[in-house]
């Protein structure tokens, strides 16, 4: 897709008519799991001008997705001051310090370096942040997130340190072939739940499902979805 043929009208109605359908999808999908919580569907914004991100948001969508720490960075200032943003992309220790003032959460801590860094730089700017633990629960080679044996580990070490606070897990299972990402959400709905019976209300964010899955993330316990592609279209 061009970076002309995203304003256009007819491309602004497709964005309309991909909304309405993903939420009527989770809808769905909650009805059918007997769920009576809130599921959010979050924009995944990486490579999306900050116009189209606002029309999103005038379409209803508050929450937002930043992967690119420098892109983020460039649109942060336009972004409509309504929506709350969330950093779900790998990050760096290095780079903490240009988001740490500007995301109310972060879903890709998977180190212990990570959380130290996240905790120092709070401590700095006087804040705490809201964070998740990625969880390679494919336990893929090359993929970030920690693996499922050193998950208790680090859930320990970031509830320990004073200037974070530990909201749940997010994950990306392996790619869904034939249905099998289903077996990948309900372990992470078991480790979501664990913790949750550990340490009571404070554990009360899951956050897996992306446009290809994100129907079978909610009959598991999902309660943030990310989408990109199924909303803005597929992007170069």
């Amino acid at each position: 897709m061009t970076e002309k043929s995203y304003f256009n009208n007819e491309y602004l109605l497709q964005i309309k008519d991909n909304y309405k359908k993903i939420a009527d999808n989770i809808n769905s999908a909650v009805n059918k799991a007997g769920r009576t919580d809130k599921v959010r569907l979050m924009a995944v914004t990486k490579t999306v001008p900050f116009e189209i991100v606002n029309y999103s948001a005038s379409l209803g969508i508050e929450l937002l997705g930043e992967n690119r720490v420098q892109e983020f960075l460039g649109k942060y200032e336009h972004y409509d001051k309504k929506c709350q943003v969330h950093f779900i992309g790998r990050l760096q220790s290095n780079k903490v310090k240009y988001i740490i003032d500007k995301v109310s959460m972060i879903h890709s801590v998977d180190s212990v370096k990570l959380a130290d860094e996240i905790d120092r730089r709070c401590q700095v700017s006087g804040r705490k942040m809201d964070i998740l633990i990625e969880v390679n629960i494919g336990n893929e080679e090359n993929k970030s997130g920690v693996p499922t044996d050193e998950v208790s580990r680090l859930a320990e070490h970031c509830l320990s340190l004073p200037n974070i606070i530990l909201k749940g897990f997010m994950a990306i299972p392996p790619i869904d072939i034939d249905g099998s990402s289903c077996k990948f959400f309900e372990r992470m709905e078991r480790i979501y739940n664990d913790y949750r019976c550990k340490f009571g209300e404070q554990i009360d964010t899951l956050s897996m499902g992306m446009s290809a899955d994100y129907a079978n993330a909610v009959m598991y316990g999902a309660n943030i979805v990310r989408i990109g592609s199924a909303l803005f279209g597929r992007r170069s």
